[in-house]
């Protein structure tokens, strides 16, 4: 049995695993790439942790980066070591030795909010590099809820009075609706149209997906957003918004309305946080708290930082 077979029997049997860990998206996000997982393991052969982990190849070199659209990573402990440091600690050990053996050249995931991997990682000799979501966690009460805005966004919410929420939207839709926006201003999708219909398949068999869309009374779609969620969270995965209408309010309300669906599933609410300083300031407008959590890296081959540096660069060029 290989490791991602013994990983997705382990998964079954844990009472909580967050999305972007579970085999499902593995599957999804890196469709057409190689993935794997490597695992640390008791005396008796029973899984204690697990790295799922996505595997480039370029220029001779491999190295493990993020998934396309993939928040957290890194690894993931069974419920009864949580918060166990000890034992934390020899999961990471066992991991980090599994590690060297692949022949990287640089290793780079990010690791869930409060996970006492990223201390006993760092204690092995790993970089870690802070980095910022922004959560709404109470959601019970959606007037108090809006009552945390800014000024700002409930005049927004006013402006939107005469626009309506649907969650009928699929993906093909919202790919074109998402691709026209980013046309208008000369701007293309990180993704691909086939990345996002794969992924939206996968996680509507799963029931971990919705695309909300806010329209006028025409029924011409203003903005929009592919949600996704597990036991513990619902993210704002991807939000698209027209901006011929940017002063129409769609923005607010297709926030609220996401987190309307994350207080039906009984979730938290998540955007998928940005370090982007605009972003940042757009969410905090939401009543949402900064929530931390660390990026785990370590470059074993140190030219690759080279490499590193010029993919950005062409990122930020192309953007």
């Amino acid at each position: 049995m290989t490791n991602k077979q013994r990983y997705t029997e382990w998964v079954e049997h844990q009472e909580y695993v967050p999305i972007n860990l579970m085999p499902w998206w593995m599957d999804a996000v890196c469709a057409g790439k190689e993935w794997d997982v490597l695992l640390a393991e008791d005396e008796h052969g029973n899984i204690l942790g697990a790295m799922p982990y996505l595997l480039r190849k370029r220029a001779w070199h491999s190295y493990i980066i993020m998934p396309q659209m993939t928040h957290i990573g890194g690894i993931w402990v069974a419920a009864d070591i949580t918060a166990d440091r000890w034992k934390t600690a020899e999961v990471c050990r066992q991991l980090k030795e599994q590690l060297d053996k692949l022949g990287l050249a640089y290793y780079y995931q990010q690791y869930l909010p409060g996970s006492l991997c990223v201390e006993a990682m760092e204690a092995l000799g790993f970089s870690t590099r802070e980095r910022v979501t922004y959560r709404v966690e109470d959601l019970s009460d959606v007037d108090a809820l809006i009552a945390t805005f800014s000024k700002n966004k409930r005049r927004q919410l006013q402006k939107a009075q005469n626009l309506h929420a649907e969650r009928t939207m699929e993906g093909e839709e919202f790919y074109r609706f998402h691709a026209q926006c980013l046309a208008s201003r000369k701007r293309k999708c990180a993704y691909s149209r086939e990345f996002l219909l794969v992924l939206e398949r996968k996680a509507r068999r799963h029931g971990q997906c919705a695309i909300v869309s806010i329209h006028n009374a025409e029924g011409q779609v203003y903005a929009a957003a592919f949600l996704v969620w597990d036991k513990h969270n619902l993210y704002y995965l991807i939000p698209a918004l027209d901006y011929a209408f940017n002063d129409s309010g769609a923005g607010a309300l297709l926030a609220l309305e996401a987190m309307k669906l994350a207080r039906e599933k009984h979730v938290h609410f998540d955007f998928e946080g940005s370090m982007d300083k605009g972003i940042a300031e757009h969410y905090k407008q939401f009543g949402s708290t900064e929530t931390r959590y660390y990026a785990v890296e370590k470059y074993y081959n140190p030219f690759f930082r080279i490499f590193i540096w010029l993919q950005k660069l062409r990122e930020w060029c192309f953007r």
